[in-house]
């Protein structure tokens, strides 16, 4: 994974994804809660009542079986409705995409086919829908705009298959942006993610991250591990925001996909050494603009050097991709860019992605 917010202490960590790993058995001691808090209690609370958490929230939190022609894996997931709508990442179940299977365990032992309502691979988002023959139990949502650092969090899941996992610790940093891998040798973003200590391995991909108070405030999606030093939680884990992830299933539950925004350039960063040596700005070098795209409609060039963007200096072509996933079409952007040694800013409106 790389971490696009602050490039110059930026490190790279080996990503994982929910499907195909060796079960490794190793003894863990967990600590008792030291109280009973509730949504919005003191920041000085060290844990949630765990207890009272996972028994709330489990009933919610299925394990997910997805079978394709390449193979098949085991992930996570959380009923979002009553009627059967389910959350989960698109890299659950994206191998069962063309013609596979899906099959949804529930926590209670019983088992449902599922379909694909609709899957998002740049942000790594799914929803599946299932039939069901017994009351759902749907999990709360919560709001992630109001999560704040240090604050306790329980994840539930299904690692390594083993439905039911709950596992506690604390956000300890907010407002990631980290890439993953994705399909077709593309990667997906996850954009303003939520970082956690609470141990997140294989599996626990597209389940839940709750507050003390049991209500979602994120989906686990990925874990970091120390290159060579095999897999397993080394308590940095990641988690798309649940106010992104809900606006996601939302608009896939009404159309069955998402419509991101769209600048339409190709870019590539300039290294310090290069851009000195050619007498340009560092920032982005424009290779190529859509003909009559939202960019070129704003005046952006082949060889333009974007400088800022969003009033931010531009240093990754990742800051164009966040601002695809969190900005909608009609939305507007500044550009400052250099043309022939010349300063100028431009207002790029976003279209829709073709």
């Amino acid at each position: 994974m790389t971490e696009a917010k602050h490039p110059q202490s930026s490190r790279r960590w080996l990503p994982w994804a929910a499907a195909g790993a060796a079960l490794v058995v190793t003894g863990c001691t967990s600590n008792s809660p030291a109280s009973t808090p509730t949504a919005g209690s003191s920041p000085t609370v060290s844990a949630c009542a765990v207890t009272q958490v996972a028994s709330d929230v489990v009933p919610s939190v299925v394990t997910i079986a997805a079978t394709g022609s390449s193979g098949s894996g085991t992930g996570s997931g959380e009923v979002i409705r009553s009627d059967g709508y389910i959350l989960t990442n698109n890299h659950v179940i994206s191998i069962a995409a063309a013609g596979g299977s899906v099959e949804v365990l529930f926590s209670d032992g019983q088992t449902a086919a599922a379909t694909i309502t609709g899957r998002d691979p740049q942000s790594d988002l799914a929803v599946l829908k299932v039939q069901p023959s017994h009351d759902l139990k749907v999990i709360a949502l919560g709001s992630s705009a109001t999560v704040k650092v240090g604050e306790p969090v329980v994840a539930i899941g299904a690692p390594l298959g083993l439905s039911g996992t709950v596992t506690s610790g604390i956000v300890s940093a907010l407002d990631r942006t980290v890439e993953v891998p994705g399909e077709n040798d593309r990667s997906a973003l996850l954009v303003s993610a939520m970082q956690t200590d609470a141990s997140i391995n294989p599996g626990n991909s597209g389940g839940a991250l709750v507050n003390c108070a049991g209500q979602l405030v994120g989906v686990p999606t990925a874990g970091a591990t120390v290159p060579g030093a095999g897999g397993g939680s080394i308590g940095l884990g990641f988690a798309i925001p649940v106010d992104l992830a809900k606006s996601i299933a939302d608009e896939i539950i009404a159309t069955g996909r998402v419509t991101h925004a769209f600048f339409g350039l190709q870019t590539v960063p300039i290294p310090p050494a290069a851009a000195a040596q050619a007498g340009v700005p560092e920032g982005l070098y424009v290779q190529a603009v859509t003909p009559s795209g939202p960019a070129a409609q704003a005046g952006l060039r082949p060889g333009d050097v974007i400088t800022s963007i969003d009033g931010e200096p531009a240093t990754s072509n990742i800051q164009l991709q966040e601002l695809t996933l969190t900005k909608k079409p009609g939305d507007t952007v500044s550009i400052v860019y250099s043309r022939a040694g010349q300063s100028a800013t431009a207002t790029v409106t976003l279209g829709a992605q073709p």
